[in-house]
C-alpha cells in the first residue's frame, strides 16, 4: 500500500505539488492539473520542464488523471469521443516516458433528457470505452474507470454493466469514496436518493485496483433552496472511509491511497485570514495527507 493524491489541490505549480509530496514523505503524485492545464494537454516543452522538476525532487506519477470520456463528453457526440481519442494518444507517450501503468478514465457524461438504460445509448458507451481500453492495452497501459459524474457512476449495477460489457482483463475500477455522496443512484427511481458509498464499494469490490479517497456531507442552503455539497476531511462525512478501507485491507488491498481532498480554505483560513490563498491550499493539502495516514494507521490496527 501506498499513498499518493491530486496535488495540483496543493497548488497549480509543479515543484509546489513536488514540495507537497515531500514534506509528507511520499514518493507519488496522481498527475492531473499543472498551471491550470492536464498534463495530457500541456506544450511539450512545459511536459519536459515537469519531467525535470520531478527527477529533481525524487517524485513519480502513479496515475494519470485524465479528462478521457468524463463529464463533460457525450456519448452521443462523434467529436467529444475523438477529443478522448486525441487526450489518449498524448497521454500514452508521456506515460510511458515516466514509467506510469495507470491512467483515469470514465464513460462519459449522462444528460438528464437521456436515457442511460437505452440500448442504443449503451452500445454507443460500450463501444466508444471498449476503444479506448484497447488503445490502453496495446500501450501496456491500465484503463481504470472512475466511479464519477458519467454512465458508471450511475448507480453500482451501471458499473457492473460496463465491467460485463467491456472486455479486457486489465479493465478494473478506481473507487472514490466521495461521490456517491452527492450522486443520485439510478439504481432507483424518481425521486431518486443519493448514493450509499458503503454500498457501491461493497458490490464492486473486486473489481477494485486503486481507491480515491474525499468526503463529503449533503446540506440544506436555505438561500439557494437547495442541497449542497460540503466537502471535510476523510473520515468525517458520509463517504463511509473508514468501512471501506477496513474492508478493503481486510480483502487484501495492496494499492493505492489517493487523496483528492476539495476542502478548499476549511482550516487554515479558520485560523489565519491573513494566510495567502496559496498557503491556505498547500497547508490543507498537507494536512488532509497527515490525518489520512491517521486514519489508515487506525483502521489497519
Amino acid at each position: 500500500m501506498y499513498f499518493t493524491g491530486f496535488a495540483d489541490e496543493a497548488s497549480s505549480d509543479i515543484r509546489e505539488q513536488v514540495r507537497a509530496t515531500r514534506e509528507l514523505g511520499w514518493k507519488y503524485i496522481e498527475a492531473r492539473n499543472i498551471d491550470g492545464c492536464n498534463i495530457h494537454d500541456l506544450p511539450e516543452d512545459k511536459f519536459e520542464e515537469v519531467c525535470a522538476v520531478l527527477a529533481e525532487g525524487g517524485v513519480s506519477i502513479n496515475c494519470f488523471g485524465s479528462a478521457v470520456a468524463n463529464w463533460a463528453k457525450r456519448p452521443d457526440s462523434e467529436e467529444d469521443f475523438q477529443k478522448s481519442v486525441e487526450e489518449l494518444k498524448r497521454a500514452i507517450p508521456r506515460m510511458q516516458k515516466l514509467g506510469t501503468k495507470m491512467i483515469r478514465g470514465m464513460s462519459f457524461v449522462i444528460l438528464e433528457d437521456q436515457q442511460p438504460d437505452s440500448p442504443e445509448l449503451e452500445k454507443e458507451i460500450f463501444r466508444k470505452v471498449q476503444y479506448l481500453v484497447d488503445m490502453c492495452d496495446a500501450a501496456g497501459i491500465a484503463y481504470l474507470h472512475e466511479n464519477c459524474r458519467n454512465y458508471g457512476g450511475l448507480s453500482y449495477k451501471h458499473t457492473l454493466k460496463l465491467l460485463d460489457n467491456i472486455k479486457s482483463p486489465s479493465f478494473k475500477l478506481i473507487f472514490d469514496t466521495g461521490n456517491p455522496v452527492f450522486s443520485a443512484d439510478y439504481a432507483y427511481s424518481e425521486p431518486r436518493p443519493y448514493q450509499c458509498a458503503w454500498e457501491f464499494y461493497r458490490n464492486v469490490r473486486e473489481f477494485i485496483a486503486y481507491i480515491h479517497i474525499k468526503d463529503a456531507v449533503m446540506e440544506f442552503d436555505s438561500e439557494k433552496g437547495k442541497n449542497v455539497t460540503r466537502y471535510t476531511f476523510a473520515g468525517e462525512g458520509c463517504g463511509d472511509v473508514r468501512a471501506i478501507l477496513k474492508d478493503a485491507f481486510k480483502h487484501g488491498y495492496n494499492g493505492g491511497i489517493s487523496i483528492e481532498p476539495h476542502i478548499g480554505g476549511v482550516v487554515f483560513h479558520e485560523q489565519n485570514n491573513n494566510l495567502p490563498e496559496a498557503d491556505v491550499r498547500f497547508r490543507n493539502y498537507v494536512e488532509y495527507g497527515r490525518r489520512m495516514e491517521k486514519l489508515v494507521a487506525d483502521v489497519r490496527s
